[in-house]
């Protein structure tokens, strides 16, 4: 089959996923202000209790079934084998957690009625086949179809959630929305089984590697929220939770930018795999550590410039703390970018599952033993050191796995460009923040903003984040153009071409 452009569905998969960060800052403060902090605590909390069981129940399914279509990409009779043996699988999966939730929540549970809404987020979860696409590289279908019921179930909720009673039709609007999305995908199905039969269909073969898939799942999911959960455990002052997470927030929307391109070569490394091809491989590798150096530093850099200046404005007073928990984490970028083309794109695509459990195993324990000793010191600054440094461990326990494909002197020689550009991007951005401190003509004008009974902080916050983005993309690209970025000069032929061919046309 027709290889898929990885640029294209790049871009799709970074679509979906900055959206589904965005809506959320969109609807939170509408939210918490109709439902109220009980409201919103009762759906997180009830919300949080049906995940569980849905990450039990669907076990490592999604990245597996993926995975294993990628395998197959050429093989439609094997394909839809595959499909049918995985389909079957996590429905009884979830079945058995759908019982166990029933009669554990459901069944007389103080937030009864929310609980029996949600069991369609378990409905949901087993109609869903986007590891299918995923798998064949059809990015378009998935991202446009979680795009249309995310933007309808953000509408719905601004139509018909007015007050703190409505909080049952919130939760139904959003369980609905997951389940008609996940049903739709199954409607482009006979187009891919159309005259094809399968026969020996085998439910059982697939336990194993299942199994084996999940357990680094939950490793990471403990990785994600260890930092969160062991400051409040730790420290009285529940606020240092709050400088944390927002914190973190931040980082997680920068990373969704540099990790995107990981789903997408999720398949495309699998493939490659199958057909033993080593030389696309090291390839394929290249290219994500490339592109990762390209976005990572940069963004890096750029919000350590900018956030003495960001957070004030996007998240109001009293969240100074926050800057100096992104100056800590900032590394985070580069480290979890690492990590997604050394483990996600890798490791796993490779069946090499137990070297990528064993790394984020010791990242969980490295990571509890150094948040004990330095939450109980620095509070959430010791959270975010811990962190950094945890991650440092998984990255290197991965790349020791893969040393052999590529070794550090091609590193090195892939990221060097992009750390010169950064850094002087930086210096530039520095310089730009102190002109707008220190310049007459824009001192006058804020005075004049104060005059006129507008915030003179808050506007000079905004000013400085304006030009330092301006300044810092064209510095980055122009310093890339210097140095003579290959794939820099790619991108400029590209669209020299399209250019040209357009202008013929």
């Amino acid at each position: 089959m027709a290889k898929k452009s990885i640029a294209k569905n790049y871009i799709y998969n970074m679509v979906y996923q900055v959206l589904t960060l965005i809506l959320p800052l969109i609807t939170t403060p509408y939210l918490s202000r109709v439902l109220g902090a009980e409201g919103n605590g009762i759906y997180s909390y009830t919300y949080a209790i049906v995940t569980y069981f849905i990450l039990f129940g669907s076990l490592g399914v999604a990245l597996y079934g993926q995975r294993e279509i990628a395998y197959a990409q050429e093989y439609p009779e094997k394909r839809k084998k595959i499909f049918i043996e995985i389909v079957i699988f996590r429905f009884i999966t979830i079945l058995i957690a759908t019982v166990f939730y029933f009669f554990l929540f459901v069944k007389g549970a103080e937030y009864q009625i929310y609980y029996q809404i949600l069991m369609l987020e378990l409905v949901a979860a087993a109609f869903d086949i986007s590891w299918f696409f995923q798998g064949l590289e059809e990015f378009k279908k998935t991202v446009t179809r979680n795009v249309l019921v995310r933007i309808c179930s953000v509408s719905l909720v601004f139509l018909f959630v007015k007050t703190r009673e409505d909080l049952a039709k919130f939760t139904l609007i959003y369980s609905l929305a997951d389940l008609i999305g996940n049903l739709s995908l199954w409607l482009y199905l006979p187009k891919y089984f159309k005259g094809i039969k399968v026969e020996n269909i085998n439910v059982k073969r697939h336990l194993p590697h299942i199994v084996l898939l999940f357990i680094p799942q939950i490793a990471n999911q403990i990785y994600k929220i260890l930092d969160t959960t062991m400051i409040g455990w730790l420290i009285t002052d529940k606020s240092e939770t709050g400088y944390y997470e927002q914190g973190h927030k931040v980082i997680r929307l920068l990373l969704t930018v540099v990790n995107s391109l990981g789903v997408v070569m999720i398949p495309r490394m699998a493939n490659a795999f199958a057909n033993n091809d080593k030389k696309q491989i090291k390839s394929y590798m290249k290219m994500s550590f490339n592109f990762t150096f390209f976005l990572s530093f940069p963004i890096m850099f750029g919000i350590v410039s900018i956030s003495k200046n960001f957070v004030p404005v996007f998240f109001g007073a009293g969240y100074d703390k926050v800057t100096s928990i992104i100056y800590i984490l900032s590394p985070m970028v580069l480290l979890m970018g690492l990590a997604n083309v050394l483990g996600t794109q890798y490791l796993l695509p490779l069946k090499k599952q137990k070297e990528y459990t064993f790394s984020v195993t010791i990242g969980v324990i490295v990571n509890f033993i150094l948040n004990y000793i330095l939450i109980t010191l620095y509070q959430s600054i010791g959270a975010a050191i811990a962190t950094v440094l945890s991650q440092i461990v998984v990255d290197a326990l991965q790349y020791n796995h893969v040393k052999k494909e590529i070794t550090l002197k091609e590193l090195l020689n892939l990221c060097s460009k992009y750390v010169i550009s950064a850094v002087v991007m930086f210096a530039l951005c520095f310089g730009v923040r102190c002109i707008l401190n220190t310049n007459p003509i824009t001192q006058t004008i804020f005075n004049l903003a104060t005059n006129m009974q507008l915030n003179k902080e808050y506007l000079f916050n905004i000013v400085s984040i304006i030009f330092q983005v301006g300044v810092g993309a064209i510095t980055y690209i122009v310093m890339l153009i210097v140095l003579k970025d290959e794939y820099i000069y790619k991108f400029i032929d590209k669209m020299k071409s399209r250019f040209l061919k357009k202008k013929t046309v």
